[in-house]
C-alpha cells in the first residue's frame, strides 16, 4: 500500500477540533493514519488578512488511488465546513495531498508531489519531524 503524507491546516472556528475531526474523517474513508506531527501555530500566507493557522501533517497508508483519495478528502474539506469563497482565504479545513508513495501525478486536479510543499515552513516543518529524511529537499538520497 502507498505511504501517502497529508498536510493539514485550519484557522476558522475550534482549530485544533476541525483538525482533530479531518483525522477521524479519513480514519473512517479508508486511510490508516500513521504518524501525526505536532500541531503548529502558523501566520497565514497569501490572501486577505486572516487568522493564523494550525498545521500538521499526517503519515498515512491507503489502498484509495490518488484521485479517489482526492475525492474522498474533498468531501471530508465541504463536511467540515469548507467554503472556498476567496482563494487563499481563511478556512475551516485544508486538506493537501502532499506525496502519494512514489507517484508523480500531473493532472488538472491533482499534482503530486505537492509543487509548492518546499516552500512552505507549515508542511515541511511538521515534515522534518515525522519523516526527517524525506523533508531533506528531495524525496531520494544523493550520495556525493
Amino acid at each position: 500500500m502507498p505511504t501517502v503524507y497529508l498536510g493539514l491546516g485550519s484557522n476558522l472556528g475550534d482549530r485544533r477540533n476541525n483538525i482533530t475531526a479531518a483525522i477521524s474523517a479519513l480514519r473512517r474513508c479508508g486511510v490508516t493514519i500513521k504518524k501525526i506531527a505536532t500541531v503548529i501555530e502558523t501566520e497565514p500566507e497569501g490572501g486577505p488578512p486572516q487568522g493564523k493557522y494550525l498545521n500538521t501533517v499526517v503519515k498515512a497508508t491507503t489502498e484509495l488511488p490518488a484521485l479517489e483519495l482526492l475525492t474522498r478528502i474533498q468531501a471530508i474539506e465541504s463536511e467540515l465546513g469548507r467554503v472556498r469563497s476567496v482563494p487563499n482565504g481563511p478556512r475551516t479545513i485544508d486538506i493537501d495531498i502532499l506525496l502519494y508513495g512514489q507517484e508523480r501525478i500531473n493532472s488538472p486536479d491533482l499534482i503530486i508531489p505537492h509543487p509548492r510543499m518546499h516552500q512552505r515552513d507549515f508542511v515541511m516543518t511538521p515534515l522534518r519531524e515525522i519523516e526527517p529524511q524525506l523533508a531533506k529537499g528531495s524525496l531520494h538520497a544523493h550520495h556525493h
